[in-house]
């Protein structure tokens, strides 16, 4: 078994609509996915997160498992509609006190806040105008993450804009399994691109507000493997892969590109959003680089 270098840290992670329940509670508001658990059929058994692990109420007991298990890392999510019920600039006292809360009780108990400023509960007044497939969206994101890391950063010295901006576009947005349900591969493509403009005015904006902070973004990663490698049919099925989901977003931040493979293939999706100078500023210098990493993609023979 492999030894763990002492300075490696042990964490844990979540999302607030994982696990915060108190839906109706504190002014917080609507979400997207408050909509969708509880439109028929899209969730299993109709689940939703209106109690989930009931955090709002017990996370000092969660915080005391946290100890007891070791942990010296807590990355949690912000709940957008809890600090801004209508996606304006409008705040909810009673959300950010819950925070305050959380993150003094972590720091207390010796565990290092890490912060994600969205985790997928969109405020649903905002999918109203169109949600991530909305240019407007990468304002309304800066304006947001000013006022929470103008509060929080104090406190909280690591910080991700968006978790998993390929979920984000293709789960909610191209095959709808994920809220808010949308199956157009245009809107997917548009809702892509301004995840990487909005990472960018994020990091930006927070910035602007404390020096002392870390920033990065956190990607959800998979190797492709083809089953006949020497295919160029599965080849350029692996290229594709790779570049939809792993270079998208990497390319993006690294070098001011998208992947030229799809400029290519979906000239007509992504030419109609990408507009002069974007991928210019897209290129951030980032503190770190989360890596989400679950499985391997199967490229088979079809």
């Amino acid at each position: 078994m492999a030894n763990f270098p002492k300075e490696f840290i042990w964490g844990a992670a979540t999302s607030s609509y994982q696990i915060e329940g108190a839906a109706n509670i504190d002014g917080r508001g609507q979400s997207i996915w408050d909509t969708f658990s509880k439109t028929p059929g899209k969730v299993a058994n109709g689940d939703s997160g209106d109690v989930a692990n009931d955090h709002y109420h017990r996370y000092l007991e969660d915080i005391a498992l946290m100890q007891e298990l070791g942990i010296k890392s807590y990355r949690f999510s912000f709940a957008w509609p809890r600090l801004f019920p209508q996606g304006d600039h409008v705040r909810e006292e009673r959300g950010f006190a819950f925070y305050d809360r959380l993150i003094d009780a972590l720091l207390a108990a010796g565990i290092e806040p890490l912060a994600t400023l969205y985790h997928w509960d969109l405020p649903q007044v905002l999918q109203d105008k169109g949600g991530w497939v909305n240019r407007d969206i990468v304002k309304a994101f800066a304006d947001y993450s000013t006022a929470v890391v103008e509060h929080f950063g104090d406190r909280v010295k690591k910080w991700t804009p968006i978790n998993e901006p390929w979920v984000v576009a293709w789960l909610g947005y191209g095959i709808g399994i994920h809220a808010p349900g949308v199956k157009d591969r245009r809107s997917a493509f548009a809702a892509a691109h301004h995840t990487v403009l909005a990472h960018v005015a994020s990091t930006n904006a927070m910035r602007a507000v404390r020096k002392d902070i870390l920033t990065g973004p956190v990607l959800n990663q998979a190797n492709s493997i083809a089953d006949d490698p020497t295919d160029p049919i599965q080849q350029r099925a692996l290229e594709i892969a790779d570049a939809h989901q792993n270079r998208f977003w990497m390319d993006a931040f690294m070098y001011g590109r998208y992947p030229q493979i799809l400029l290519d293939g979906y000239a007509d999706e992504l030419g109609g959003v990408i507009q002069k100078g974007d991928l210019e500023s897209a290129m951030v210098k980032n503190d770190f680089i989360g890596i989400n990493y679950y499985f391997d993609n199967y490229i088979h023979a079809s």
